[in-house]
């Protein structure tokens, strides 16, 4: 009953409330990083949702496209801008996905949706994390986020999964608030974001 039918509405009003509440520092962040970034304040991504359908994911933009003399991107620190810097550390960047969740393309508890070209590289439990759709915030993010081993978040994921109901999305919810205030688990050690994942790691 809840899994099927009662996230979804919980979802849609929650999602709706948020963004309406958020619209505020939507806007102003919008604006900020129209200007760090040359006029391309939303960072668009195609990533796998339930059942592996793809769809895009929208993001701020908090890292430039500035290139090398060969025209390579130059390493994600050096592409990192100011505002993009503030965006990420209170995770700002994650409002727009609101609209995700409001299309039905994602829910506000779920795995995290990763890169499509992940999917080959999965094992068969592995790839239980696209059976229900991917997340806002999720269980692996609230025990470690981006500071954990890909092997232990995607255990995480599918222990979700199993285990999904009302009182565990409440849980999360909180501890997900909990973790923005204290910055905790933003990116792995040295690094401005996760190492990607290779299928072993």
């Amino acid at each position: 009953m809840y899994k099927n039918f009662l996230k979804r509405i919980l979802d849609l009003v929650l999602a709706s409330i948020g963004f309406i509440l958020l619209l505020p520092i939507f806007l102003l962040v919008t604006i900020g990083l129209y200007f760090a970034n040359q006029g391309k304040p939303f960072f668009f991504q195609k990533r796998p949702g339930k059942n592996e359908k793809i769809f895009k994911i929208i993001k701020f933009k908090t890292m430039n496209d500035k290139t090398d003399a060969n025209g390579q991107l130059l390493p994600d620190k050096k592409r990192l801008t100011k505002i993009g810097a503030i965006v990420r550390k209170t995770s700002l960047d994650e409002i727009p996905q609101l609209i995700n969740v409001i299309k039905a393309d994602m829910s506000l508890i779920g795995p995290r949706p990763l890169l499509p070209e992940y999917l080959e590289m999965y094992s068969r439990t592995q790839k239980r994390r696209h059976e229900i759709k991917p997340g806002i915030t999720g269980w692996a993010q609230v025990n470690g986020r981006n500071a954990i081993s890909w092997t232990r978040k995607l255990e995480l994921d599918v222990e979700y999964v199993d285990n999904i109901n009302f009182l565990l999305d409440c849980k999360i919810f909180f501890l997900t608030i909990k973790k923005v205030l204290i910055r905790e688990g933003i990116s792995q050690e040295g690094q401005v974001s996760i190492e990607p994942f290779n299928g072993k790691n």
